[in-house]
């Protein structure tokens, strides 16, 4: 179809075996392919068909594989460029040669693109190049064998996910580790988990020597859709390892799946918390001691009662990589200083595709990628903290969203399939002001009152502080990424904008 070396190529589809298919072919062609969300539903894909577009224009791509039905979304909702160059799994299919010759390709040129999470922000594209995507697979697959005392020849021989493809843990956790080392790859679609989170178990289940990985949000999904599963059904003891990333990690969660799946089988310490972010291809660090999730104060002034006093222990870096904790003056914090994670290492992405400028703005002079994230370090472990942009500074004093966030899903039941978020806002001469804005499934409007004043009062009392404003919203109406992460920044827009369809709280 004319794909050459270096095109770049958007594929907006579902986890199936056609994703893999043209995302390898492209790989082999010497193209750059770049996973994109589909869209979900008519609304979700009306929304995505306008992120695709802005993509297609940024990234200059050469063509987007879609489905039919998105092609022709897209044109209807003026997606033009989307839909000239959108063209079907099948199309693709019957141009293919009976033989693809790969083009030859250097270890530190380009493999492939990969969304950032964007949860700060628009998307962008990080380059990763042949040797970064090889190096990080062996890397986190070394750090997975670490505790379970496995020689090379030894690996855990499943990988059992749910992630979508698109994902940085999905693709390069899930696929190309799997292809790296050798690992079979069992794969189910990510609305089969949403809607049937056993499904994923069941599979665990049924092969022998399986590795795993979720985000914390998914964890609660399955203690709240398995409350009244009787334990016990199902023989968990092949789970390895499970990875618990891409968002912030919350102890009582991991307690509360544990305490769950126990009676199942689920080996002792098998939930392995870690930390990682596209640019450094995924893996960062990984909890390597296998001695359970461990917690530990925020150190300082930080300290919140029951708001976000612990944090979870992400472990050590991964081979080669090299992690350290930078104060505002740029300068190295040492243990239990909390400041911004640096990271260096040959995992790091070449830079943000047609972007100089942000990738010279990401890196220190002597070539740290600066995350964003907050975290200290305590006997060269990671402790993740929160985001340094998502910061909600309320008269002179910092708070972290989740301190909020955490505090309203334990009152409203969420983490799992209901989320909250919080941001800040300018309220004239009064200053920042915190908001909070929950998602709540159908209640009576006197149900909402106490759920709004027992969100309100807890916060109070936890934190000392007094809400600018709490919002009520149906489900599902909070931004998230695709790997779960609330979206803040857009949610902050869609509350000034008033686009919330909110359901203020009476009082």
């Amino acid at each position: 179809m004319g794909l050459a070396p270096g095109d770049c190529l958007l594929i907006a589809r579902p986890t199936d075996w056609s994703f893999i298919d043209c995302w390898l072919g492209a790989v082999t062609a010497g193209a750059l392919p770049v996973a994109v969300a589909p869209g979900a539903g008519m609304g979700a894909a009306r929304a995505q068909s306008a992120r695709v577009e802005a993509l297609v224009e940024r990234l200059d791509a050469r063509f987007a594989l879609t489905s039919e039905a998105f092609r022709d979304l897209a044109g209807a909702n003026a997606a033009h460029r989307t839909a000239e160059i959108a063209r079907t799994f099948e199309e693709v299919t019957a141009a293919t040669p009976a033989r693809l010759d790969a083009v030859p390709s250097a270890p530190e040129a380009t493999a492939f693109l990969q969304l950032t999470s964007g949860s700060t922000g628009h998307q962008r594209a990080v380059e990763i190049s042949n040797r970064a995507a090889l190096h990080n697979a062996l890397a986190f697959d070394e750090a997975i064998r670490e505790p379970l005392g496995a020689a090379p020849g030894d690996r855990p021989r499943w990988t059992v996910s749910w992630l979508p493809l698109n994902h940085d843990l999905g693709l390069v956790g899930g696929l190309i580790q799997s292809l790296v080392v050798g690992r079979n790859l069992c794969l189910l679609p990510s609305h089969a988990f949403l809607l049937r989170p056993e499904l994923w178990l069941e599979q665990i289940a049924a092969r022998g020597s399986v590795v795993s990985y979720s985000p914390n949000f998914a964890l609660n999904t399955c203690v709240e859709r398995l409350a009244e599963t009787p334990g016990g059904e199902l023989d968990l003891s092949s789970l390895r390892a499970l990875i618990c990333g891409a968002e912030m990690i919350r102890a009582d969660t991991i307690a509360a799946f544990e305490d769950r799946l126990t009676p199942m089988g689920l080996r002792p310490a098998a939930v392995r918390p870690g930390y990682g972010l596209a640019e450094a291809t995924v893996a960062v660090t990984v909890d390597g001691k296998g001695q359970g999730v461990r917690t530990r104060r925020l150190p300082g002034g930080f300290d919140r009662a029951l708001g976000i006093d612990e944090v979870v222990c992400t472990g050590r870096p991964v081979r080669d990589t090299e992690v350290r904790i930078a104060g505002p003056d740029g300068r190295a914090k040492e243990d239990d200083g909390i400041g911004e994670v640096e990271v260096r290492g040959p995992g790091l992405f070449s830079g943000y595709f047609r972007d100089p400028e942000a990738t010279r703005e990401s890196f220190t002079a002597d070539g740290w990628l600066r995350t964003g994230d907050l975290a200290f370090l305590h006997g060269g472990e990671l402790y993740l903290t929160g985001r340094r942009k998502d910061l909600l500074i309320i008269r002179g004093q910092n708070f972290m969203p989740e301190e909020f966030e955490w505090i309203a899903e334990s009152v409203g039941g969420g983490g799992g399939t209901l989320r909250a978020g919080a941001f800040s806002v300018a309220r004239d001469r009064a200053g920042e002001q915190a908001v909070l804005v929950v998602e709540v499934a159908e209640r009576e409007e006197s149900e909402r009152a106490l759920l709004a004043a027992e969100i309100r009062d807890r916060v109070g009392r936890t934190l000392s502080l007094t809400l600018g404003d709490l919002v009520l919203v149906r489900r599902g109406r909070i931004p998230k990424t695709t790997s779960g992460k609330v979206r803040r920044g857009a949610l902050r827009r869609m509350y000034l904008e008033g686009e919330l369809g909110e359901d203020r709280p009476p009082g």
